[in-house]
């Protein structure tokens, strides 16, 4: 029975992924995009990876792709430019997809993840905890690597930021200035001599 739920839900989870790519619509492509995090994190409570299974559907899901949609939907989209150049890109998004799928057959292959190789996880104990389980693993054997992508990721953010930031030249009011003001800069008064307007046989003559 395990092994028919996975492969149905990874049936669904690959369906997802490519309706992700191949959708032109984004509010579409972002609801295929929460299926496909729910299907995985089914997989993960198969795996017996709750903590992970959780953090996915809450952080992701409840959060990420709840923004996500909110700002695809406020923002006034225009699809056509989108959808112009996509035969004209077509074959090499074919070529890179076919690249990417033979790369993955060669590592995540049956010869290198096969049961012979890799068995399956052995049952675990009452009180056991993936949650310390991986804490105890990042802040201990991969505490370096761990520490090394949150840096990038952080200068990632802020060389994202610096990119997109753009000086706004927009009037705005000096309150101290506006308080200061005297009754004679309010209003200026300009004598000018007067001029006697012109008649109608005099303007055409």
């Amino acid at each position: 029975m395990e092994q028919i739920i996975f492969y149905v839900f990874s049936v669904i989870l690959l369906f997802a992924a490519t309706m992700v790519v191949t959708v032109r619509n984004p509010v579409r492509a972002a609801l295929f995009l929460i299926l496909a995090f729910f299907t995985s994190s089914g997989i993960w409570m198969i795996l017996e990876a709750e903590f992970l299974a959780l953090t996915l559907v809450l952080v992701y899901v409840g959060a990420v792709m709840v923004l996500f949609l909110f700002v695809v939907m406020m923002l006034d989209i225009d699809l056509a430019p989108l959808q112009e150049g996509f035969t004209k890109y077509l074959p090499l998004g074919i070529l890179v997809a076919a690249l990417i799928t033979m790369e993955m057959i060669a590592v995540l292959g049956a010869s290198h993840f096969g049961l012979d190789i890799v068995p399956p996880p052995l049952p675990h104990p009452d009180g056991y905890s993936n949650t310390k389980e991986l804490g105890l693993l990042l802040y201990t054997v991969y505490v370096y690597p761990f520490e090394i992508a949150s840096v990038i990721l952080t200068v990632a953010i802020v060389a994202a930021i610096t990119l997109t930031l753009r000086e706004k030249k927009s009037k705005f009011q000096d309150v101290d200035k506006q308080i200061r003001v005297q009754a004679k800069d309010r209003l200026r008064i300009i004598k000018m001599d007067a001029v006697k307007r012109p008649t109608d046989e005099e303007a055409t003559s």
